[in-house]
């Protein structure tokens, strides 16, 4: 499992950033873009990307208390206002240095080889997504914390989360439709919070490969058979 999470590991913050194309806008026949606003979305479009490269490097640099818009913007050398125009905040900033590695994580969920990817039993692909996850938080941190703290309960709130949630339920509903998988899900998924994540490495001195341990026993006491009345293992 580390093998495969790790082609999604630490070389990410070393890469330059892109952004991925974007559809045209349909227009009717006819119908030429004007000049200036096609240029006008070029320009956007380079300083976005000079913008989070920059971010990236003061990351790898100095850490995540360097990802400061006034610093941000000097490094990238543009505007202030371009940076907040184009990010709106700080938390704004870290989401957008997040996107590109949870895109390819989801990437592995939805078309990777299993049991990460499809065609494995449910069971296995659930514990699979827990263990690569719990890499992704450990290797970006710093990132999680600055933004799920940016705001209350940001968490349950950007894109990325609700995926999350939402690939947990569907592999825990197959795995055991007896239960609330929803609710279970959201159990599941509660260890690897950012702070609580911080709070188990750092604070309580659990490793990775310790929390994803347990992680694989939490995953098949939730899908374990119910216990039938009058059997031994329920008294």
């Amino acid at each position: 499992m580390r093998d495969q999470a790790s082609d999604i590991g630490d070389a990410w913050l070393d890469e330059p950033v892109t952004e991925l194309p974007r559809a045209a806008a349909q227009r009717p026949d006819g119908q030429l873009p004007m000049a200036g606003a096609a240029a006008g979305r070029r320009d956007a479009t380079r300083n976005r990307t000079r913008v989070l490269a920059a971010a990236q490097r003061l990351l790898s640099d100095s850490g995540i208390a360097a990802v400061d818009i006034r610093e941000v913007a000097r490094a990238a050398g543009v505007g202030v206002g371009t940076v907040y125009r184009g990010f709106g905040d700080k938390a704004g900033l870290v989401a957008a240095l997040l996107d590109e590695r949870e895109r390819i994580f989801q990437e592995h969920l939805l078309s990777g080889p299993p049991p990460l990817g499809p065609g494995g039993p449910p069971r296995d692909r659930l514990v699979a997504f827990l263990h690569a996850l719990a890499d992704m938080t450990d290797e970006n941190l710093p990132l999680l914390r600055a933004l799920h703290g940016a705001k209350r309960d940001a968490r349950f709130h950007v894109g990325a989360y609700r995926a999350w949630r939402w690939h947990a339920t569907i592999l825990i509903t197959d795995a055991a439709p007896q239960i609330d998988a929803a609710w279970f899900a959201e159990l599941l998924l509660a260890p690897l919070a950012a702070d609580l994540y911080h709070h188990q490495r750092y604070e309580l001195g659990i490793s990775r490969e310790r929390l994803q341990r347990n992680l694989e026993h939490a995953v098949d006491a939730v899908l374990a058979p119910p216990a039938v009345p009058g059997d031994a293992r329920s008294s």
